[in-house]
C-alpha cells in the first residue's frame, strides 16, 4: 500500500572477470553449495549457470531473483547470514561452499563455516562504491535503509516528520551508532519490513 522509489547512497561496479571465474568453478563441481547474501549477486551469476549444487538464499527476494533464472534456493528461515551455519548444520562439514558478494568483509560467516568443518570460497564479483550524491528525500514520508553500510555511506538531511527504518536489526544498530535510531525495524526482509511500517502508521 506504499509508493517506493529508489535512491541510491551506493552504486555496483561489476567485476565481469571474477564473475566468469566463478562461474566456470560451479561448472566444474568446485562446490556443494552455493550461498546468495543478496538478490544482486543472484541477478549477476545466477543467468549464467547451466547447472549447480545445492543453494541457499538469504531471504525470499534473493530466492525470487534465483528462480528467475530457473534456480530454485532454499531460504534461510530468518534473513540473516549468521543463520546460514545453524540452518546447514552438521551438513557443512567435509563440504564447501561458494560465496558471491560484494567486496564487503564477512569475517563471522567464514569464521563459522570454518569452526562447522565446512571450506568456503568467496568471489568478490562486484564492488560497493558511494555515489556521493545527497539523497533525494523531499518527497518522502519515510526512508528505509536496506543496509548498515548503505547508511553509513548516505548523504542526506533528516527532518522531524521524516520516518526512519531499518530493514533488520544489523542496519538498525548501525543506524543507532550513528545518532539515527529507527522508527521502525524489519525482520531483514523488505515485505517483512514494510509489514513494520504499516503497524508503526496505525499505532500513530
Amino acid at each position: 500500500g506504499h509508493d517506493c522509489y529508489t535512491v541510491s547512497p551506493l552504486r555496483a561496479e561489476l567485476r565481469p572477470e571474477r564473475v566468469a571465474l566463478f562461474v566456470e568453478a560451479v561448472h566444474r563441481g568446485e562446490f556443494d553449495c552455493l550461498f546468495f547474501s543478496s538478490a544482486l549477486p543472484a541477478a549477476i551469476v545466477g543467468p549464467k549457470l547451466d547447472r549447480w549444487p545445492r543453494v541457499i538464499a538469504i531471504g525470499p527476494k534473493t530466492a525470487e531473483v534465483l528462480k528467475e533464472a530457473g534456480i530454485e534456493a532454499e531460504v534461510l528461515p530468518s534473513f540473516y547470514s549468521r543463520d546460514f551455519v545453524p540452518y546447514l548444520g552438521d551438513w557443512l562439514r567435509g563440504r564447501t561452499v561458494g560465496i558471491p558478494r560484494a567486496d564487503v568483509p564477512n569475517p563471522g560467516l567464514l569464521d563459522a563455516i570454518a569452526a562447522a568443518g565446512g571450506t568456503v570460497r568467496e568471489e568478490r564479483v562486484y564492488a560497493l562504491v558511494p555515489t556521493g550524491t545527497e539523497l533525494a528525500l523531499d518527497t518522502a514520508d519515510a526512508v528505509l535503509f536496506t543496509s548498515a553500510m548503505s547508511y553509513r555511506e548516505a548523504r542526506w538531511q533528516p527532518r522531524d516528520d521524516l520516518i526512519l527504518v531499518a530493514i533488520g536489526d544489523i542496519t538498525a544498530e548501525a543506524m543507532r551508532v550513528g545518532g539515527h535510531p529507527p522508527a521502525v525495524v524489519g525482520d531483514g526482509s523488505l515485505a517483512g519490513t514494510l509489514e513494520a511500517l504499516n503497524r508503526h502508521m496505525e499505532s500513530r
